[in-house]
């Protein structure tokens, strides 16, 4: 495989795809935790409440390193960091198989897990439109992006087919084989490149933290991924709910309607930064957000043995709430200068992994307080979706008029 350098329309395309099938294979791990929740709960007896950390603690792990990874993007070539966070991955991933018999031990690997993501994702983009021409940066931005759905969707179903015939432990070590190819391929399949040299500047953080257009998106993406990663982190298991309490055809397999619900996020985010760029990206923003809050509501409100329409209301949500994820990165990275983006970047996957590590613990804390394994319980839940996708549409709406 000859290493890519992107310099024309042609080579932004394979760049693109190279990249966008590396994040593809260092998601595998991604829905294992959140498949398994079920199978875990009994294992080790946990609390809905500590389900909510078994989801939460990945993306807190995430929060921790992605200031420090990202800023150092903008001093050396982010292909470095997307590779040792690929190796770091499959080091969690093994790590969880070999020894998580335990709810603390999990706890860890699973957090490690979350750190490798903070190494791969956003590096992975900063390595990417490092070697784009301005021209190609917002619509390949959009399509790494939605590449984070595929990766998900795909994780989904794998996980969900493979947990019929392997036991759990093994599940973990092919997705931590998966992460060694995405390694392999980068390493391969990318070519180095030297940032550009910059001088120390401290002012850099100041000018980035006091610019209300970033402040802005970094709400934005704050209540996107509250929303988002507590609805991906608990939809498995309020499935298989439903399908113990009515069960149905719609329900019966609870892994595969998540594939698609996450599968969704894919063209949703891509026609979400065409629809942006067309008519305006506060315009867009402040529209979409709201749709999917409501569609939160109608979700809490639906009986479980209204499956019938359940199952089509879960997935027309799940594409609404990723209307607004590429607009707002494309957004943010379009309007950044290219040597400020690792550090806006740096500030925007801190603020927004923030919520995403909030969203499933207070998802889980409603369920506990409302009533675990009851409709109203689950209905809370879901409530506390629709409380931080309104969150971050107050955020656009208060901190960027000018948003583009």
């Amino acid at each position: 495989m000859a290493p890519v350098l992107a310099v024309d329309a042609s080579a932004a395309r394979r760049l693109t795809a190279l990249f966008c099938l590396a994040e593809i294979l260092s998601m595998s791990g991604f829905a294992l935790a959140p498949s398994l929740l079920p199978h875990f709960t009994s294992m080790w007896q946990m609390s809905a409440t500590q389900g909510g950390w078994l989801g939460g603690v990945y993306f807190i792990g995430y929060i921790l390193a992605v200031p420090l990874l990202l800023n150092l993007t903008d001093r050396i070539d982010a292909r470095r960091v997307h590779l040792a966070g690929a190796l770091m991955s499959a080091l969690a991933l093994a790590g969880f198989a070999l020894t998580a018999r335990a709810l603390n031990v999990a706890l860890a690997w699973w957090w490690l897990a979350g750190l490798a993501l903070a190494g791969t994702y956003m590096p992975g983009l900063k390595a990417l439109t490092d070697r784009l021409p301005p021209s190609a940066q917002s619509r390949c931005t959009a399509f790494y992006t939605a590449s984070f759905g595929v990766g998900a969707g795909i994780s989904f179903l794998w996980v969900d087919a493979a947990q019929r015939w392997l036991a759990w432990p093994t599940l973990f070590g092919l997705a931590a084989l998966a992460s060694l190819a995405a390694a392999a391929l980068v390493w391969l399949g990318v070519a180095p490149k030297a940032p550009v040299a910059q001088r120390p500047d401290p002012a850099r953080w100041r000018r980035v933290l006091r610019d209300r257009r970033v402040i802005a998106y970094c709400g934005a993406y704050f209540g996107h991924n509250w929303e988002l990663f507590a609805f991906r982190s608990w939809l498995v298991a309020y499935l298989v709910w439903v399908e113990a309490v009515a069960p149905s055809l719609w329900t019966s397999s609870p892994g595969l309607i998540a594939a698609l619900a996450t599968f969704l996020a894919v063209p949703a985010s891509i026609l979400g930064n065409e629809g942006a760029q067309r008519w305006g990206r506060r315009r867009w923003l402040t529209r979409v957000m709201p749709a999917s809050g409501l569609l939160a509501l109608a979700v809490a409100l639906t009986p479980p043995h209204w499956s019938w329409l359940l199952a089509p209301l879960l997935l027309t949500y799940a594409a609404t709430m990723n209307l607004d994820s590429a607009a707002m990165t494309a957004g943010l990275l379009t309007g950044t200068a290219p040597s400020e983006r690792g550090a806006a970047l740096a500030v925007y996957a801190t603020v927004g992994f923030a919520g995403a590590g909030l969203g499933p613990v207070l998802f889980g804390l409603a369920l506990d307080l409302v009533g675990p394994g009851s409709r109203a319980g689950w209905g809370a839940g879901f409530l506390t979706l629709a409380a931080g996708i309104f969150l971050g549409r107050w955020a656009i709406a208060r901190f960027s008029p000018a948003a583009r």
